[in-house]
């Protein structure tokens, strides 16, 4: 059995023991994600081992940390990026595929630095930047409906 085999397999047993775990520590989870646009027009995508498809960076709001400083966090573990100016919020979704009390704020991010790939580990296997018209096929259905909307200048979706 390869490991994206066992990955999925362990996906939904991962997901509810971390949903188990923060409905006792947050009285509701706020996640960050980041559509980082490069001067060529490309978005930054990242592959989890723990989930499949491709995804947006991002993650977690921790205890005591804005949304913005998660946001700075993320870029930097996932994907080596250095915000140069501050990003622009674009909306914020109710994820009710996770739970109940799951929030997501996006933010464009369009100045930034990376001055090296980052290096996979056993978070993130696999980024990259893609083409809108040539992303992955593994790209998650939200994650190209978040691109669509920030590229076309649509409104957010209330749903993520």
């Amino acid at each position: 059995m390869n490991f994206d085999t066992i990955r999925r397999r362990l996906e939904p047993i991962t997901r509810q023991v971390l949903h188990f775990y923060w409905r006792f520590s947050r009285g509701l989870t706020l996640g960050v994600r980041a559509v980082v646009i490069d001067g060529s027009g490309r978005v930054f995508l990242v592959m989890h081992s723990y989930v499949p498809g491709w995804h947006l960076p991002g993650g977690g709001v921790e205890i005591g940390e804005t949304a913005a400083l998660a946001l700075a966090r993320e870029l930097r573990e996932e994907g080596n990026i250095e915000l140069v100016d501050q990003p622009a919020l674009f909306g914020v979704y109710f994820n009710r595929r996770i739970s109940r009390r799951d929030h997501v704020a996006l933010y464009v991010v369009r100045s930034f630095r990376q001055d090296a790939p980052p290096q996979p580990n056993h978070e993130i296997i696999a980024h990259g930047f893609f083409a809108p018209d040539a992303l992955p096929p593994e790209t998650t259905r939200a994650t190209r409906e978040r691109i669509a909307e920030v590229l076309s200048g649509r409104p957010p979706a209330e749903l993520w």
